[in-house]
């Protein structure tokens, strides 16, 4: 695991897009794994305008999303269908074929997210997964106690979670659905390259949790430390709590892919 803290959350929007565009222009057809949130939606901006201003052509591209609610129609604009929709499926000429959100409204969640898992793998598995992180340390929906081997599964919503999401819902958590759908674990650990990004002061302890911590279910992002090729992106608010600073200076001194990505934010 490498980290990499940016100035502010501007920046760390503008760098999480970046390494997304290189993607895509390295690879055509990439098979990209997408998150939601307020974190991911300057990334989407970053990325509608590069498609926009420079061609950042997404027609050759599969996606992914990590989660949906169970309950809500894609039509629903609370749901992560209409999020992708709106922050950038619509923007950037990616046809709906190429698009792929768990099913919330399947009769058989169980098959359903066997299904999705069958899906990626059939679609050559993620090359790159974005992430961000919940701030009971979850990736997806994956909440305390998940299995660090999970597979794609109907999930039941932490309260804490709920809580956190209420926004789209006129602030009442009780309006969260109380179930959702998710990649597991296990399964977004067998994407090629993994991208989390990390913004805010709220999001601060448990990052350091998950930076300096021991890797336990209670925290399904400390299973990252088992990934090889993962990339954890942090604005300065975020990267508050850590006590790791000096080590991850000196690798900023001296590793080559840090000091490729501090060029490209100057």
């Amino acid at each position: 695991m490498k980290v990499f803290l940016c100035p502010n959350r501007t920046d760390l929007a503008r760098l999480t897009a970046t390494l997304l565009a290189e993607q895509i222009s390295r690879k055509p057809s990439s098979v990209l794994g997408l998150a939601t949130g307020r974190t991911m939606e300057a990334v989407y901006a970053h990325l509608v305008q590069r498609h926009r201003e420079d061609g950042l052509d997404f027609s050759g591209c599969t996606t992914f999303n990590l989660d949906e609610y169970v309950g809500l129609p894609a039509t629903d604009a609370r749901s992560y269908h209409a999020y992708m929709h709106t922050h950038l499926f619509q923007h950037v000429g990616i046809a709906p074929s190429r698009t792929h959100l768990p099913n919330g409204m399947a009769a058989d969640l169980a098959a359903e997210g066997q299904r999705y898992d069958a899906a990626i793998k059939a679609a050559g598995d993620i090359d790159l997964q974005l992430l961000g992180l919940g701030e009971n340390g979850h990736i997806g929906f994956n909440e305390p106690l998940s299995s660090l081997a999970s597979r794609t599964r109907p999930v039941v919503l932490a309260p804490e979670t709920r809580q956190q999401n209420a926004g789209l819902f006129d602030g009442d958590p009780e309006s969260v659905p109380p179930l959702a759908l998710t990649m597991g674990t296990g399964t977004i650990l067998e994407s090629r390259r993994i991208v989390l990004t990390v913004a805010g002061k709220a999001k601060a302890e448990m990052l350091r949790a998950v930076l300096e911590g021991p890797v336990t279910a209670q925290i399904s992002a400390s299973a990252l430390h088992f990934h090889t090729n993962c990339l954890v992106l942090a604005d300065e608010d975020a990267a508050s709590a850590l006590t790791i600073r000096p080590a991850l200076d000196h690798a900023l001194m001296h590793d080559p892919e840090l000091r490729a990505l501090h060029t490209l934010l100057t």
